[in-house]
């Protein structure tokens, strides 16, 4: 038998049991490996050949248990839509903590592996389109450079799921560098003592903030270095135009990368107000409000951490809201050089600020494509959309190119590092759509596998994206996405 290369060492399993319930895996009827992720695969330091053999393809399905691996459901708590409720992994169990050939750490998580006392009446199984989904976001999430959990294999189970029509089921086995979230703290708070909370926190600084040790308040500091990794992290979002979708402090990490790819979709026409998740019907989790429910989870994560902030509550709350009042600058700063980056500027002028609301303005007023906007400002090509032929962006251009020369730079620089900031594609929805369909209605991977292909290389403008970035035929009905769960 081949050797996989798992090598556990679980961490989460020695806190306090309050965090978790030990339970396997369900199995499944008939695994077998739709997608595996060769690049991953070999980050990780895992064989390839032994993933891909029956006895590895049981374990990425949950039948089989590695050696040293420990599954067990997290538990946690979040507030969903605004109201606060008791959560946990209803389909999902953590395996365990695999090690790297580089020491680095990461949960191996399935997802859709059955109930758990988390499930909360559902049956704890995943659709195989939306398990698909997910793969082929966070994939193109890493490709850009933007934090994201990862996939590492998609496997069919061989048995049906009952949502609103049967569906084929399927297990996503997820990288992440951990499943510690806003909502793993508010539950801590909520039902926790004193001291399960303060292990926690202990917990989330070995495991992510190396340097805690030297901090005067070791809590503060944890305050203060999620909320600077979310405001980086949401600034990213902003510049790709993602739109998360279902923006639940139980879907927000402590360690800053983006996790649980529901009702997500990339945004194509510049709208501050899209929404494409079916369920976000008052647009709470809109494209343009992302930074400030950004916030607002930061402010439950910093109630949560009230207690070990000082014995005094007073004091406790003033050193929160200290921390707290930094987000929006550092959040704006992040997007602020991001946005001069899109537009080749590297150096900062007072009225770049301007010229950049200005442009966004005119794509808002006209319609236009959000990426490719950019990318035909990188490429200086100009056809297409109804925004080049408006006066007011002639005149916006000019400005530009003004500003532009106004650089130590050299103008192939400045194109340079627009082509490094401006993706030439993303997983355009209807893209996303026609490999969903294709893999899930016909079992055909190949429309996906030539998607991923694009996709892995977004900064590349090769002559094989070119047809990625067209823009999807019109249609009367707004695109919309469902939680998949």
């Amino acid at each position: 038998m081949l050797d996989a290369g798992w090598k556990f060492d679980n961490s989460y399993a020695r806190l306090p049991e309050r965090f978790f319930s030990n339970v396997l895996p369900t199995p499944v009827r008939a695994p077998k490996l739709a997608v595996l992720n060769r690049s991953l695969a070999a980050e990780l330091g895992l064989n390839e050949e032994a993933l891909r053999s029956e006895d590895g393809v049981v374990v990425l399905a949950g039948n089989k248990i590695p050696d040293g691996a420990e599954p067990l459901a997290q538990a946690y708590a979040g507030h969903q839509f605004g109201y606060f409720t008791m959560l946990g992994d209803g389909r999902a169990v953590l395996l365990g903590e695999h090690v790297t050939p580089s020491g680095e750490r990461v949960d191996i998580q399935l997802k859709g592996s059955g109930r758990t006392p988390y499930s909360r009446g559902g049956d704890g199984r995943a659709a195989l389109g939306p398990m698909l989904r997910e793969y082929i976001v966070s994939e193109a999430m890493h490709a850009l450079g933007i934090p994201t959990t990862r996939s590492l294999a998609v496997v069919t189970t061989g048995e049906t799921i009952m949502r609103e029509t049967e569906l084929p089921g399927a297990v996503l086995a997820r990288v992440a560098s951990s499943h510690l979230r806003v909502g793993t703290f508010q539950y801590a708070a909520q039902w926790g003592t004193a001291e399960e909370l303060r292990a926690l926190a202990d917990y989330a600084l070995w495991r992510h903030f190396p340097g805690f040790e030297e901090a005067e308040n070791r809590y503060l500091f944890l305050l203060e270095q999620v909320i600077e990794r979310q405001a980086a992290l949401i600034a990213k979002w902003q510049l790709v135009g993602f739109v998360h979708g279902v923006m639940n402090t139980d879907n927000m990490t402590i360690s800053g990368e983006t996790i649980d790819y529901g009702p997500c979709a990339f945004m194509d026409t510049y709208d501050p107000a899209t929404v494409f998740s079916s369920i976000d019907t008052q647009g709470r989790y809109a494209y343009g409000n992302q930074p400030y429910i950004g916030g607002w989870n930061l402010a439950r994560f910093a109630e949560s951490l009230l207690p070990l902030l000082d014995e005094n509550e007073e004091k406790a709350i003033a050193l929160a809201q200290g921390a707290l009042d930094h987000y929006p600058k550092q959040y704006h700063d992040h997007w602020l050089s991001g946005m001069r980056a899109k537009l080749g500027l590297a150096e900062e002028q007072e009225g770049d600020q301007e010229l950049i609301a200005d442009l966004l303005r005119l794509m808002e007023l006209h319609r236009a494509d959000y990426t490719n906007t950019f990318r035909a400002l990188t490429l200086g090509e100009y056809t297409g959309m109804a925004l080049f032929d408006a006066s007011e962006f002639r005149e916006w251009h000019e400005r530009w190119q003004t500003r532009l020369s106004q650089e130590s730079a050299s103008r192939e620089e400045a194109y340079e590092r627009m082509r490094r900031h401006n993706p030439a594609v993303i997983p355009r929805n209807h893209r996303v759509e026609e490999a969903l369909a294709a893999a899930v209605n016909g079992g055909d991977y190949s429309v996906m596998n030539r998607l991923l292909q694009a996709l892995s290389d977004p900064y590349a403008y090769s002559p094989e994206q070119e047809k990625y970035a067209e823009l999807p035929p019109p249609s009367d009905r707004p695109y919309r996405t469902f939680c998949g769960t």
